[in-house]
């Protein structure tokens, strides 16, 4: 069985970046919310207690029950979790005179303590708290401070229990990476062997497991996440995987018949069903983005259902879900709310008697494109940037008409085919077009005009959980909106999204 760590979800925005940083070091690890945390198997190696936004001195704090983990498992509170377990066992945390945020040195470490082997004195660590551990658990000691927090650092003696105030899973803790590495690795005794060949290995062989000589049908999109699904499957069940690919009317320019011919290569068994004109009549005078990806989910599953019942006993559905779609669509209870559906995350209807199977829904984004390189897929397909399962539904800001989404088309084949041949294409994470309900006045030639804006979004990220905006070059930005005011009719502005997720997201519904 695999070894795996767990991670007791308090709702911080960085608990995905810890799940990332065990992931680096080759080890398996999941997510859960402290709502609703796993039995404990013999797999699980060690737990991570998160950060969270909440005060563990309010009324609405987050407070599990540790009794079956602490003293008898590796143990780590990191910013809430540390201060979780003071307040829980012995310990004080009261509010701070200042709030301790930001980059912080250690000016002390001890160096007989496992957690913080090879970390130097004065390494930089990032604080992120208002309230700070004012007295220490019992039976426990200092292992490092800084010069503001006394208890940076702490470790509950008689069992492998350890806790710090800042967080070493972001990237402006110098020694982080070493510090998880002390933990999972020296502490938990994680032997590293969770790799993309391993993932495949496993992956087949649970799939042959799962499955048998059942059918099993798949929506390909196009995308990384369902080709490499796609593969897998493949590799485990061969003719039973029936691939599905549907023309919603909502993809890229040309994407339909290109993406067709890409799969011929790879001895995908693929039907193309176009099927625009069903998405276009159920999406008709509906603008609630939420309520648009729910429509989507809906038609999507209706084709499936409609085309699995051309295939003699097919048993299964297969979905390229990953896991940034299952953090985004499930809601810690109370920390944390759903940011929004996807159209691939959740349960079938009633009447739809498919079981579900999700090959890749334990992986980031960069772990399917690693997975995928290991099965010898083209760095074509690979790179390809991340494209929404919704489509171009949720980058028309309101109600989806045919000629919005041809619009759309020609704006965001101009700004992709600009970025690849300006050599930019690889260096941004995912790139795309916005059609905004925005008209505005412009000037062509001598004549006024009142036409609509577009904009364009091109983010640099690992994981899809975060992203930052990318600097494209002035000369460049300015090509492509000329290109796009001359060349697509009914647009006379574009501008260029500077915001970063958080807070925004990178979708713009």
């Amino acid at each position: 069985m695999q070894e795996m760590i767990l991670i007791l979800d308090f709702g911080s925005q960085y608990t995905q970046l810890i799940a990332r940083r065990v992931r680096e070091l080759n080890v398996y690890c999941e997510i859960y919310p402290f709502s609703d945390f796993p039995k404990i198997t013999e797999s699980v190696k060690g737990i991570i207690l998160s950060g969270s936004p909440f005060s563990i001195r309010g009324d609405d704090a987050p407070n599990p029950d540790l009794t079956n983990i602490k003293g008898k498992l590796p143990l780590l509170g990191v910013c809430y979790g540390a201060q979780f377990l003071a307040h829980n066992y012995g310990g004080s945390v009261e509010a701070s005179n200042t709030r301790e945020y930001g980059r912080a040195n250690l000016s002390f470490v001890d160096g007989e303590s496992q957690l913080f082997k090879d970390i130097p004195l004065g390494s930089q660590v990032w604080m992120s708290h208002a309230d700070t551990i004012t007295q220490l658990p019992h039976n426990s000691k200092v292992v490092a401070s800084t010069n503001d927090v006394t208890n940076a650092g702490y470790e509950i003696e008689g069992e492998s229990t350890y806790a710090i105030q800042f967080h070493p899973e972001v990237y402006h803790s110098s020694d982080g990476l070493q510090l998880v590495k002390n933990y999972v690795v020296g502490i938990c005794g994680c032997i590293q062997d969770w790799t993309p060949d391993s993932f495949v290995d496993t992956t087949v062989a649970a799939l042959k497991e799962k499955l048998g000589n059942d059918k099993v049908v798949l929506g390909l999109s196009g995308g990384v996440d369902s080709t490499v699904a796609g593969v897998l499957l493949h590799k485990a069940i061969g003719a039973n995987l029936y691939c599905i690919f549907v023309d919603n009317g909502l993809l890229r320019k040309n994407e339909f018949e290109s993406v067709l011919e890409q799969y011929k290569h790879l001895g995908l068994n693929v039907k193309g069903v176009n099927s625009k004109s069903r998405f276009y009549d159920e999406l008709k005078g509906e603008s609630d983005p939420e309520t648009k990806r729910k429509i989507i989910g809906r038609v999507f599953i209706e084709v499936f259902d409609d085309e699995s019942h051309l295939i003699e006993d097919v048993s299964w559905l297969a979905q390229g879900t990953i896991y940034p779609d299952i953090i985004e669509s499930i809601s810690v209870k109370g920390p944390s709310a759903t940011i929004k559906s996807h159209h691939n995350v959740g349960g079938l209807p009633d009447y739809m008697k498919l079981k579900i199977v999700e090959p890749l829904s334990s992986l980031f984004k960069d772990e399917v494109r690693r997975v995928g390189a290991a099965m010898g897929l083209d760095q074509s397909l690979l790179g390809r940037h991340p494209f929404p399962g919704p489509g171009l539904a949720i980058r028309i800001l309101g109600d989806i008409t045919v000629e919005k989404v041809q619009i759309l088309q020609e704006v965001d084949f101009i700004f992709i085919q600009g970025l690849k041949d300006a050599g930019l294409y690889d260096n941004v994470w995912q790139a795309g077009s916005i059609l905004l309900p925005v008209q505005s006045v412009g000037v062509m030639g001598d004549e006024r005009t009142y036409e609509n804006a577009v904009a364009l979004r091109a983010v640099e990220s690992t994981d899809g959980m975060t992203a930052d905006w990318c600097h494209l070059p002035y000369e460049f930005l300015a090509k492509v909106s000329n290109d796009i005011i001359n060349k697509v009719k009914g647009i006379n502005r574009v501008v260029y999204d500077i915001s970063s997720k958080p807070p925004a997201t990178i979708e713009w519904e």
